[in-house]
């Protein structure tokens, strides 16, 4: 498994979030809804309060999870950087961040592709964070 934790509620005084990521179709693939609603207990919290997950840097991200009439919960993520409130968002280290926050969770869903297909893909595509 990647170094992403799973956390408690950090402090947030001080801090903002800052919007970094967001997934739309989480409904689609019930193997992620599935991860998430195990990992974060969805059935039981359900919208009432967020994830949260502490990346390879030590910055703390919220997953903010959406719901939508009719679909399966969740239907989608959006992913916060909790970053100093009066800080600059380093672009490098959250891109680094949210690499391994999507390995953690494709590791964490299991299957077919795995992390390193991920990893494959990233190179393809000639991002930087895949060759580091």
């Amino acid at each position: 498994m990647t170094e992403v934790q799973v956390t408690a509620r950090p402090s947030l005084e001080g801090k903002r979030r800052a919007f970094v990521l967001a997934e739309d179709r989480v409904a689609h693939y019930p193997e992620f809804r599935a991860f998430f609603a195990r990992t974060f207990d969805l059935d039981h919290v359900g919208l009432t309060e967020p994830g949260y997950v502490r990346a390879p840097s030590g910055l703390d991200y919220v997953l903010v999870f959406v719901g939508r009439s009719g679909e399966p919960f969740p239907a989608g993520v959006e992913i916060y950087a909790l970053v100093p409130a009066l800080e600059p968002l380093d672009e490098g280290v959250v891109d680094r961040d949210l690499w391994a926050v999507l390995r953690w969770m494709i590791e964490g869903v299991g299957g077919a592709w795995n992390a390193s297909d991920l990893d494959a893909t990233g190179r393809l595509y000639r991002l930087a964070v895949a060759t580091a």
